[in-house]
C-alpha cells in the first residue's frame, strides 16, 4: 500500500508538471489558433537561462530571476512578434511548420552553446524524503506538486478574479465582439504569450533537477504535455489539468505494475482511446467551424 501511495504522489507530481506545460498548448490555441511545436524546448531552455547566469557568478536565486525575465522577453514577447504573427497570417499550418523548425533550432542551439552532456541543476525543493500518514514519500514530489497547484490556482485567479482575465477570455471566445466592446485583442493575446513563458519557465524549474538540464529533454516533455492536452480536451484549461494529471499517474502506474518498456507507450494508447470514442477530450466541448 505505501508503494501504491508513493507512485499515486510521484505521478501526479510529473503530471503536475505535463499539466503546466499543457495548459500553455490551450491558452495558446484558444486565443490566436497557435500549436506551438516547440513547447518542450521552451521548457528546457528556461534551465540553460538559469545555468547561464549562475555560471557567471551570480547566486542561485538571481539566476531563476534572470532564466524567468529572459523567457518572458525571449518565448513570450519575442515569440510572439518574430515568428507567430508574421506566419500567423499564412495559415495555422505554415505557423506550425515554423514552430517545428524552432523547435530543432532551439535544440541544436542549446547543444552547441552549451553542451551535449547532461547537466547536474539546483533545486529549490530538498530532495529527502518525509513520513506522511506513515508513509514515507519524497518531499521533492510534494513540493512539485503544491508549487504547481499553487500556480494553476494563481492562474485560475487571473482568469476568473481579475478584469484582465475576463477581457482575455472575452478575446479569446470572440476576438470581434471583443473589439466592438473597447477590448485591447492583441494586448490580451500578448498576455496569454506571457503567461506561457511564465509557465513553461516554472515547469523547466520543477522539472529540471530531477531529469538534469539536457538539449534532448525537451522531446518527451512537449509530447507528453501535448498528448496531455488532447486527452483532457484542448480548448479547456481543466482539461489540460486533467490530461496531465492523468498522464502522469497512469504511466507511473504502469511502469511499475506493467513493464518500464511500455511507459512511453501508455500515453499513446490513452491518446488512441480518446480520439476514437471522445475526439473533443475527457473534459473539451465540440467545436463546429464553416468551411
Amino acid at each position: 500500500m505505501s508503494n501504491f501511495i508513493n507512485l499515486i504522489i510521484a505521478g501526479l507530481a510529473t503530471g503536475a508538471i505535463y499539466a503546466l506545460i499543457a495548459i500553455g498548448f490551450t491558452l495558446l490555441w484558444q486565443t490566436s489558433q497557435t500549436i506551438n511545436f516547440a513547447q518542450g524546448e521552451f521548457v528546457m531552455a528556461p534551465a540553460f537561462f538559469m545555468l547561464a547566469a549562475v555560471n557567471v557568478g551570480l547566486p542561485f536565486w538571481v539566476g531563476i530571476l534572470f532564466g524567468v525575465a529572459v523567457s518572458l522577453l525571449v518565448l513570450g514577447y519575442g515569440f510572439k512578434r518574430l515568428l507567430v504573427d508574421p506566419m500567423l497570417r499564412h495559415g495555422v499550418l505554415p505557423l506550425a511548420i515554423a514552430t517545428m523548425a524552432l523547435s530543432i533550432f532551439i535544440k541544436e542551439g542549446v547543444k552547441d552553446l552549451f553542451s551535449a552532456e547532461a547537466q547536474p541543476f539546483p533545486s529549490i525543493i530538498p530532495a529527502t524524503d518525509i513520513n506522511l500518514f506513515g508513509t514515507v514519500v519524497s518531499l521533492q514530489s510534494i513540493g512539485v506538486l503544491i508549487v504547481a497547484i499553487l500556480a494553476v490556482a494563481a492562474l485560475q485567479l487571473l482568469l476568473t478574479g481579475t478584469s484582465t482575465g475576463r477581457q482575455m477570455q472575452a478575446a479569446a471566445q470572440n476576438p470581434a465582439v471583443a473589439r466592438i466592446l473597447g477590448i485591447p485583442v492583441e494586448r490580451m493575446i500578448l498576455y496569454t504569450f506571457l503567461i506561457n513563458a511564465g509557465l513553461v519557465a516554472l515547469a523547466s524549474l520543477l522539472v529540471t533537477p530531477i531529469y538534469l538540464a539536457k538539449f534532448s529533454s525537451g522531446e518527451v516533455l512537449g509530447q507528453a504535455a501535448f498528448i496531455a492536452a488532447i486527452v483532457g480536451g484542448f480548448n479547456q484549461v481543466r482539461g489540460a489539468i486533467a490530461g496531465g494529471l492523468l498522464l502522469g499517474v497512469v504511466s507511473n502506474l504502469a511502469a511499475a505494475y506493467i513493464s518500464t518498456q511500455y511507459r512511453d507507450a501508455i500515453p499513446l494508447f490513452l491518446l488512441i482511446a480518446v480520439i476514437l470514442f471522445r475526439p473533443q477530450g475527457l473534459f473539451g466541448r465540440a467545436e463546429e467551424r464553416t468551411v
